[in-house]
């Protein structure tokens, strides 16, 4: 019982930030800041992404041995997201561009914590009944 209280507050908690990214996204949309400030069309796009999945994971929050692969899926895209941005990172480096690591220890933090809230597998018992006669 403790175990998956802790998962819903873990999954509550990212689904909370995810979508607390909504006010970045709306002052970007509302200002064009993407586009006249930092020439990135890519970002609102990610916003977008996340605050969707933010929603899920509220959901998910309420049973999260019911949302196993969602919370799952959540875990290994933001492992993979800071997969790329480290090689971005470094690539940034690599030519004299300064970029900092934050957001890629942040997306690697999230998605180890997400990976371990994963609840494990129930063994399914298959209940054999016999044929009925007629």
């Amino acid at each position: 019982m403790k175990r998956e209280r802790i998962r819903q507050i873990v999954v509550g908690v990212v689904g909370l930030f995810y979508c607390a990214l909504i006010y970045p996204l709306y002052t970007d949309l509302l200002h064009s800041s993407w586009l006249l400030v930092q020439k990135n069309e890519t970002e609102p796009m990610f916003l977008s992404f996340y605050i969707a999945l933010g929603f899920f994971l509220l959901l998910a929050s309420r049973k999260p041995s019911a949302y196993g692969p969602l919370i799952a899926f959540a875990a290994w895209q933001s492992i993979a997201h800071a997969s790329v941005m480290v090689i971005e990172t470094v690539e940034a480096w690599s030519n004299g561009t300064h970029r900092d690591f934050t957001d890629v220890v942040i997306a690697a933090a999230i998605g180890v914590v997400l990976l371990v809230a994963v609840p494990a597998r129930k063994k399914e018992t298959a209940v054999m009944s016999s044929p009925v006669s007629a």
